[in-house]
């Protein structure tokens, strides 16, 4: 729930540029696309298999930037944003869990389709980003109209 009262749109719009700005450096000298799903399984499959270790520094160092971000974040603010979340930890599990499949079954995540792919005006990332964006809305209004969670 974005909380009005202390949005700040600069901040949000500085951070979704420098996300924008890094996603087309990685396509523009790697030819490669920002998705974080993509770059997690190929990191993973890098430490494992010996033989998809190609881009696997690139990868770790995202990863490992993705981990000390919110560290630093801390370190200069002295604590996390508060969240407040409507599900108890089990239901974030399995939410998590069904993501992670739909990212495999959807051949990327939100980075990789909402970002990058519509960036490329990719019909299959629109069809995707539409799909998730519709469930995320449905979702929503179930669990909080209908179910009284």
């Amino acid at each position: 729930m974005i909380d009005l009262d202390n949005f700040t749109p600069l901040t949000a719009l500085a951070g979704g540029g420098l996300i924008g700005l890094a996603a087309a450096i990685l396509y523009t000298f790697n030819g490669r696309v920002l998705g974080a799903s993509g770059i997690t399984a190929s990191a993973l499959e890098g430490v494992i298999h010996s033989k998809a270790r190609d881009g696997l520094s690139w990868r770790l160092a995202f990863l490992v930037g993705v981990i000390i971000g919110p560290l630093i974040y801390i370190l200069m603010t002295g604590a996390l944003p508060q969240n407040d979340y409507i599900a108890q930890d089990g239901r974030l599990i399995i939410a998590g869990l069904i993501v992670g499949l739909g990212t495999g079954y959807g051949s990327g995540c939100t980075s990789g389709h909402g970002i990058c792919g519509l960036a490329r005006f990719s019909k299959r990332s629109l069809a995707a980003v539409l799909t998730f964006m519709a469930t995320g809305f449905i979702t929503t209004f179930f669990i909080n109209h209908l179910v009284g969670l």
